[in-house]
């Protein structure tokens, strides 16, 4: 099934307690497609890109059966920079450069040969962009879903509001849910939530694994002890593509199925730490994805007697 990724595609200069790099490519749309990609094709890719953004970045992700058309470069402009530097639990960073650049003009245009995408993933851009491809859409899609953080919840909240009654599930982590619910605890929070729109919610965890609710269901994710954590920049953005092309791939939306795919999120998310940016994520194939959700089911698979 087509897969529709909207997002960021770009460059981070990266610092952790186990190494560092100046530049390496990056963004919320390059994660996400790189993990979608090895379930499902066709994927089709909304961004914004500068002339620096290197052409064989390009062609490794038209390679994975990621459609190019629906992404603006603009030649004499910069792509998106972000800079940080992670502290030594590796679940707080400092940023240290945001340059916009290009994305400061992003204003997506859907191109025609993408309307018939059935699966619709929505970077963290602000919530007017997300809205303004919703609109775009001549055909509802199977399922549409968000991720958002709390800079938009703190100055662009009535906007939010307005997309989160549009899509089917939101991604967020745990500081994000309780900020837009005003709820300490989890399950509340992620009621309060549904009532703002979304049927289903991801609560991330981060190294504590992951939470799906759906009325009164829930499944919890665990997430798999490694040994080397080189960088979580894009763990998210890898986990939203692996659950998300996963569903595509099997085309089934049930809360079972979700489950599946939050197994298959967490694993391509697993591979992706593991190596600064996307790095990890070039490297694994099919056989890699099946030994990691191997590995996933074992980990939470118990008898009782």
């Amino acid at each position: 099934m087509s897969l529709l990724i909207v997002g960021t595609m770009a460059f981070d200069a990266l610092e952790t307690p186990f190494g560092k790099v100046d530049r390496i490519v990056g963004g919320s749309a390059t994660y996400a497609a790189l993990a979608a990609s090895n379930f499902t094709t066709p994927i089709y890719q909304v961004s914004i890109v500068g002339g620096d953004f290197p052409e064989e970045e390009m062609e490794a992700l038209s390679s994975r059966g990621v459609a190019l058309e629906g992404v603006e470069i603009v030649p004499d402009e910069k792509s998106f920079f972000w800079s940080g530097r992670y502290h030594m639990d590796m679940n707080t960073r400092d940023t240290l450069v945001t340059d916009l650049n290009v994305l400061a003009r992003f204003d997506p245009k859907i191109p025609a040969s993408y309307q018939n995408a059935e699966y619709v993933m929505l970077g963290n851009l602000a919530p007017a962009v997300q809205m303004s491809v919703l609109d775009q859409l001549q055909n509802r899609p199977k399922l549409v879903i968000m991720d958002t953080m709390n800079f938009w919840m703190d100055i662009a909240m009535d906007d939010l509001r307005k997309v989160l009654a549009k899509v089917d599930l939101l991604m967020v982590n745990d500081s994000e849910a309780r900020q837009l619910s005003g709820e300490y605890s989890l399950v509340k929070a992620a009621k309060k939530i549904q009532q703002m729109g979304p049927k289903y919610i991801i609560i991330k965890k981060g190294e504590h694994g992951a939470l799906l609710f759906y009325n009164e269901s829930i499944f919890s994710a665990p997430a798999l002890p490694l040994e080397d954590v080189f960088d979580p920049t894009g763990a998210g953005d890898t986990f939203a593509g692996g659950f998300i092309g996963y569903l595509a791939r099997i085309n089934d939306i049930s809360f079972e199925s979700m489950k599946a795919g939050i197994i298959a999120g967490s694993a391509m998310a697993s591979y992706c730490v593991e190596k600064f940016g996307p790095t990890r994520l070039k490297e694994i194939n099919a056989e890699d994805i099946s030994c990691r959700i191997n590995e996933f089911i074992s980990l939470a698979n118990f008898e009782v007697r």
